[in-house]
């Protein structure tokens, strides 16, 4: 609202009917989605409103261009996450899809904001980061992060890299919101891309560039573990196991044949032996 009133007065209307509209449901997403559909109440005219006001009034090269595009973005988040809560609700993979859609959307903007020289490094799960289409997801009608940006730009050196490990431990929780735990990661599942490959190293680490992995048992599909925020150690043999065609979904895969978890700043005090070294706690 601050940049608003110095940089795009005329906005601030739009501006204020959305937040008008939002104020009710507080910090309670969950409230607002059940709102849109059960009541047939909703805001999304209101954000988007203030997203087109914003691009039509600001002013390109009046102040800083980081907080213009810091505004912008604000404003885009607000109309994609109405949208995500209001798919929500109905299930299905359509939230799953809007959500990825913004963080690629947000990846563009960020490349045309710093210039045609720029290169990125997106840091994410395996889920987003690994092509969807070489795993069960496609079934489901999901896109992620790692398709649609080598949909766009894969002869612009576009280079997906993904983790597994046999086993250890890390950090994660029963549900949403829960409190986070230690768990023990148990080893992988007979068969697994994580089975196949500690055989295969001899239980070393390896890093596996796939480009030219194209071998019938390379090929195949087999189980590729997913480790999140939530994590059941006890559904490992019957659940926890994305179907993968590695070579495809990755350019390159990083296989750590052990993981320690992550000793978190506050609320877990770490073993004096796990210290000094830390891995990736979800992959």
């Amino acid at each position: 609202m601050g940049y608003l009133r110095q940089h795009a007065p005329e906005a601030l209307p739009a501006a204020r009917r959305a937040f008008r509209c939002l104020e009710p449901y507080g910090e309670d997403e969950q409230q607002y989605a059940r709102a849109t559909r059960w009541l047939d109440e909703s805001c999304e005219g209101e954000v988007i409103d203030l997203l087109a006001e914003l691009r039509r009034t600001a002013r390109p090269h009046d102040g800083d261009r980081e907080a213009q595009f810091d505004a912008e973005q604000n404003a885009l988040a607000v109309k994609n996450a109405e949208q995500y809560y209001r798919t929500m609700v109905l299930g299905g993979p359509e939230s799953w899809n809007v959500r990825d859609t913004h963080m690629v959307e947000t990846l563009e903007r960020l490349i045309a904001h710093h210039g045609p020289t720029v290169k990125a490094i997106v840091w994410e799960h395996n889920t987003h980061v690994g092509d969807a289409r070489y795993t069960d997801m496609a079934e489901d009608g999901m896109v992620n992060v790692g398709q649609l940006v080598r949909e766009r730009r894969e002869s612009e050196g576009v280079v997906l890299v993904g983790f597994a490990s046999h086993h250890g431990s890390v950090i994660a929780g029963r549900e949403w919101e829960a409190p986070h735990e230690r768990m023990e990661v148990p080893a992988a599942r007979p068969g697994s891309w994580e089975d196949v490959l500690a055989q295969a190293s001899d239980g070393e680490d390896r890093l596996l560039l796939l480009d030219e992995a194209r071998s019938e048992a390379m090929l195949r599909t087999r189980g590729h573990r997913a480790i999140g925020v939530v994590y059941h150690p006890e559904y490992e043999h019957r659940g926890n196991y994305v179907p993968t065609v590695l070579p495809r979904r990755y350019d390159a895969f990083l296989y750590l044949h052990e993981t320690r978890a992550l000793s978190p700043l506050e609320g877990v005090t770490a073993r004096e032996d796990e210290v000094a070294e830390t891995y990736p706690s979800g992959m």
